[in-house]
């Protein structure tokens, strides 16, 4: 059975949707209004519905962002937003609340329409018995923790199989497993369950062992790498990830066309080399006006993140900022200027950085060019030579993708002919089953010379669709009448309008197998948890009394409120909060993860993280889950 692949990409707004979209994109996810986990990246209703227009013409599909925690005197509106989410046209939601798997079920059938629910990731999603727990509630699709590797994917599609996977390929990465952070609410009182994360883990802290020993000096323990697996898409294909999910709803439109175009262009390979196994799930042949170049654009170093086993070299340690692109060393200094040992072209108004001497990320922004000599606007006072150098910020790069930088048409197959009543144009998608068919009545003249050349020509003027004509063939019957010029373009127009509804009719009526059977009122068993779930029930993210009532159905009778509504402790009542639990350790880090064979420990546990106001937070290294646990001390 032919695998469908799915390249699903961030969109801030209308604009980087509609640009995603055009430069490959089979789906866009989007924030709502509101309760979207990004907080700063929602969009208006009639922009969702434009976005999905858009989109439908190419069968791409629009996800909304629904994925934050509810609380009681929000239930209404969220209501009234899921049932404007479908008039809009929305193809599914992405929830996280329990109590919205239930309300988008019923909204959906009350308006007989069809709206996927698919798991955020924030319903931390790490095991087979979570996956098939969640599909029986009524989801169609997961999005799996960043933290799994190619083989606990392919486990779980071998486990279940009939549920759609989705698996994140680049952008941002969360430290915590997700959904389960509660630093940003301890520290700063802004939920990243609410959308409204502060990036605890991109802060500086002192590194203390128990007996207050200083290890390093103070860095970003925390920060990690940007995802990149753009050289694992066809391991992940194979191990049943249907949808590649590129992450950035706060990134700009040129960072979602570079990113989204490089990631379609691999896409396409995998499908080219699969021999018929996979196809793409959208329409559309996607021509660029750039070379993509995932350095070129905002990254801090990448890593695959344990996709695989020789995935180390995750962290972020010196900056959490963007490095960018590596372009070679200082060479020479002058009082005003330098060059670089390396083959980079540099042009006016990029932007470099280094690491000083003192490991801090030091930038600078370039004033003119002169050959290989580059003038900044004030020359930084600890560059030296031998630095590496970093640019961040490509002037050239950005003014290319400033402009249209793609264009998306569907290639058609056309052919005119002669019927019982006149004139009969077809079109067929290139490689789909995709068919229309329009008739012109009327009785033609013959033509004195044959027509074929000015109807293929009027035939295939399709510039201001989203079609493009691969092919025109003309029956002879037909090319030996005069048809008009405007008789042509008349027929032309009513095939593409006959188009444009066959695929909107498409587009609404595509729902993967494996939708769910919308239980998410009844009982479907126990709820799979890892073990820490025992012992800080507030980890269930409980905010609101459907969701309560809904874990009481599945029978948890106990688990406490959400952390944000001041649930801070363990269930004994008195314990700390753990407020992160991580794959990435600093044990690890340091060279002493005892799974790997590392050296000894010199120094005596707990170590803590220290911020420079002086609050503390314990490690814990769980070695046998391979999890570090990160506390609030008392």
């Amino acid at each position: 059975m032919q695998q469908t692949l799915e390249l699903l990409a961030p969109a801030k707004n209308l604009e980087c949707g509609i640009a995603a979209i055009d430069h490959g994109a089979d789906a866009v996810y989007v924030g709502a209004p509101i309760l979207g986990a990004r907080a700063a990246a929602g969009n208006t209703i009639e922009d969702i519905r434009q976005l999905c227009q858009h989109a439908h013409r190419f069968l791409a599909r629009v996800y909304v962002t629904v994925n934050t925690l509810v609380y009681d005197h929000e239930l209404a509106t969220a209501r009234q937003l899921v049932e404007d989410l479908c008039e809009a046209g929305a193809d599914a939601l992405l929830v996280q609340d329990m109590a919205l798997v239930g309300i988008v079920r019923e909204v959906a059938s009350q308006r007989g329409v069809k709206m996927e629910v698919h798991a955020s990731t924030q319903t931390d999603n790490r095991s087979a018995e979570k996956v098939e727990w969640l599909h029986r509630l009524g989801c169609s699709r997961v999005v799996l923790a960043r933290e799994l590797s190619i083989d606990d994917i392919k486990a779980i599609h071998e486990r279940v199989p009939y549920v759609q996977l989705e698996a994140f390929v680049h952008g941002a990465l969360c430290v915590s497993y997700s959904g389960v952070c509660y630093a940003s609410q301890y520290c700063f009182g802004r939920s990243a369950n609410r959308g409204e994360c502060a990036q605890f883990c991109r802060l500086k802290f002192q590194l203390v062992d128990a007996d207050g020993r200083h290890l390093d000096h103070p860095r970003h323990w925390l920060s990690l790498r940007d995802l990149s697996r753009i050289d694992h898409l066809q391991a992940m294909a194979e191990a049943g990830v249907s949808s590649f999910k590129i992450e950035g709803r706060l990134k700009d439109v040129a960072y979602v066309k570079n990113v989204v175009a490089a990631y379609s262009r691999r896409l396409d390979e995998v499908v080219a080399a699969s021999g018929g196994r996979f196809r793409r799930a959208s329409l559309g042949k996607v021509t660029l006006a750039f070379t993509p170049h995932l350095h070129k654009t905002f990254n801090r170093g990448f890593t695959g993140y344990f996709i695989t086993p020789k995935e180390t070299d995750i962290a972020s340690p010196d900056t959490p900022k963007a490095l960018g692109e590596f372009v070679g060393r200082v060479k020479e200094l002058r009082r005003d200027s330098f060059n670089v040992a390396g083959t980079a072209a540099f042009s006016n108004g990029d932007g470099l950085c280094f690491f000083d001497k003192d490991h801090e990320l030091q930038g600078f922004r370039v004033n003119r060019v002169v050959g290989n000599r580059i003038f900044p606007l004030r020359m930084p006072a600890q560059l030296k030579p031998g630095m590496g150098l970093y640019r961040n910020a490509d002037a050239a790069m950005d003014k290319v993708l400033s402009r249209k930088s793609a264009e998306r048409r569907i290639p058609l197959h056309l052919h005119l002919a002669v019927s019982d009543g006149g004139l009969l144009l077809s079109a067929s998608v290139v490689g789909q089953d995709v068919i229309c068919k329009v008739e012109m009545e009327g009785a033609f003249e013959p033509a004195q010379q044959l027509q074929a050349a000015n109807m293929e020509r009027q035939l295939s003027r399709l510039g201001n669709t989203c079609y493009e004509a691969a092919e025109v063939i003309v029956d002879d019957a037909a090319a030996k009448c005069f048809v008009p010029s405007s008789t042509l373009a008349e027929l032309r127009r009513r095939l593409v309008e006959r188009l444009d509804q066959k695929l909107a009719q498409l587009a609404k009526a595509s729902q993967p197998a494996g939708s769910g059977e919308g239980l998410a009122h009844t009982a479907v068993g126990s709820v799979p948890h890892p073990p820490l779930y025992d012992t800080f029930s507030y980890l269930y993210n409980i905010a609101n009394a459907e969701s309560r009532l809904f874990y009481e159905r599945q029978g948890l009778k106990d688990a406490g409120e959400a952390f944000e509504l001041g649930n801070t402790v363990a269930d004994d009542g008195h314990s700390p909060a753990v407020l992160m639990q991580c794959r990435h350790c600093v044990r690890r880090l340091l060279g002493c993860c005892t799974r790997d064979g590392g050296g000894k420990p010199s120094w005596r546990e707990p170590l803590s993280l220290q911020l420079p106001d002086g609050r503390r937070f314990r490690l814990q290294f769980d070695c046998r889950q391979c999890q570090m646990l990160v506390y609030a001390e008392n």
